[in-house]
């Protein structure tokens, strides 16, 4: 963080003495932290009742993601959500810690032909709660920027080693082995990136804020408004489903594309069921309905319309030409060498492994706000994703190996990662096998009614 001059403290000094009294801010802070930890408890209510459903009974696995622990800093945080865990009848709550700075070090410091080692312990942990089908919570506040001044060959030849490891946690959570979920914590790093145009003592009040609003803390009766959100996502797939569209056309700035949808595949949102029996919502905040094209049948140009935060890096102003499935070109205003990174991680990884559809009027949206994170971003618009397509996404597929997943159009990779494309300018069309079109969305709006 630049330092700042003199003259810009004492000039922040003098304006803030002249809106109020130092003591009058103080009580003003005082004031809200009874309000800021209700707001906590909500929230913690959503996490393990909405999002999780966690069961009587289940054990729990706190995490950042399949590759890193949680940041050290959240402790408080997971703490408090800890004890409600227990008091919801886990038995036992582990937590796998980490810190985000060490990597950095690591990648600085440590000789270059080091970077391709990792232990086998990280996946093993993991592994241990998922073949039982603990519950999984995936607990982040990622700093976008974390690596951004690292060498993109250095920071790819890390990630593959991890990636060796990772690979059948992928397969069972594409499989939805147990109820997982996704959600996110206020931190400095992500709030500076998220409001840079506000005074840092108010930018991670203010991220709280944001996030609870796209989880619907809000609501006079939170549980209620959950019910009729995943009510009306679950309508959405299903009516997508019935139509069973050959592929999907999209039309937009700089994106002119066809996807196609492999006989058999399902469309996903809001609520979904795991292997284990237990329902659960995987990303919190969701507002998107999804499925998985075919691995060999996306043809045309796509821009996307949002950053992509890829390991510690921003990806802007990324543009991709696809033929026969496979990205065959291209280029990005900031990041193309972690882009190119990305593509070459696995023969899978230039291919799609995800389509999802969001209204551009969804809560994330409306709030005008780039949150650089993919969490939030996706679901502001329309995304695809390189890479894994979930097995859940295809009727039959998760008894199938790799070779007859693809054979059925699905994508394996050891990388799932998302980019927006949807805007308010985004029109989508459903293609029937007989070539007739029908309207999915309009100026980014749903163009249909459940």
């Amino acid at each position: 963080m630049p330092t700042k001059s003199l003259k810009q403290t004492a000039t922040r000094a003098s304006r803030g003495r002249s809106r109020s009294h130092p003591a009058a801010k103080r009580n003003a802070r005082q004031n809200s932290l009874p309000t800021l930890r209700a707001q906590l408890i909500k929230y913690v209510d959503v996490i393990l009742d909405m999002g999780l459903n966690l069961r009587p009974g289940q054990r729990l696995l706190i995490v950042n993601n399949l590759l890193n622990g949680v940041d050290l800093s959240l402790a408080p945080f997971v703490r408090l959500l800890t004890k409600a865990a227990y008091r919801r009848g886990a038995p036992f709550v582990d937590v796998i810690w980490g810190d985000p700075l060490l990597e950095r070090v690591r990648l600085q410091n440590a000789p270059k032909d080091s970077l391709k080692q990792y232990p086998k312990w990280p996946a093993a942990a993991r592994m241990e709660h998922v073949e039982t089908a603990d519950a999984y919570l995936a607990l982040r506040a990622d700093d976008p920027d974390l690596l951004s001044d690292i060498d993109p060959a250095l920071v790819g030849d890390y990630l593959a080693a991890i990636r060796e490891h990772t690979q059948p946690l992928m397969t069972y959570m594409s499989r939805n082995h147990s109820n997982w979920c996704v959600a996110t914590v206020s931190a400095p790093a992500w709030a500076a990136k998220v409001l840079p145009g506000l005074p840092e003592a108010e930018r991670v009040p203010r991220l709280w804020q944001l996030i609870f609003e796209t989880c619907r803390l809000g609501a006079d009766d939170v549980v209620e408004s959950w019910r009729r959100h995943v009510a009306d996502l679950g309508a959405r797939k299903d009516f997508l489903n019935t139509k069973q569209y050959a592929w999907l056309s999209y039309s937009g700035p700089g994106t002119h594309l066809k996807v196609g949808l492999p006989p058999g595949h399902i469309w996903n949102g809001g609520q979904m069921t795991a292997e284990n029996g237990v329902t659960f919502v995987p990303n919190l905040p969701t507002e998107e309905v999804f499925t998985l094209p075919h691995l060999a049948r996306v043809e045309g140009e796509v821009a996307a319309m949002k950053p992509l935060v890829y390991s510690g890096n921003t990806i802007d102003g990324m543009r991709l030409t696809f033929a026969q499935g496979e990205v065959v070109k291209f280029a990005a205003r900031k990041g193309e060498a972690i882009l190119g990174q990305l593509l070459r991680s696995d023969d899978g990884s230039r291919r799609l492994g995800e389509v999802a559809l969001v209204p551009h009027s969804s809560p994330v949206s409306r709030l005008g706000v780039t949150f650089h994170s993919t969490l939030f971003d996706e679901n502001a618009a329309s995304h695809l994703a390189f890479g894994q397509a979930y097995r859940f996404t295809l009727k039959g597929a998760e008894t199938l190996t790799d070779e007859e997943f693809a054979q059925h159009g699905g994508n394996s990779s050891k990388v799932h990662s998302d980019f927006m494309v949807g805007s308010a300018r985004m029109d989508i069309d459903g293609i029937r096998d007989d070539g007739a079109a029908e309207p999915i969305m309009r100026s980014g709006e749903w163009a249909f009614r459940v």
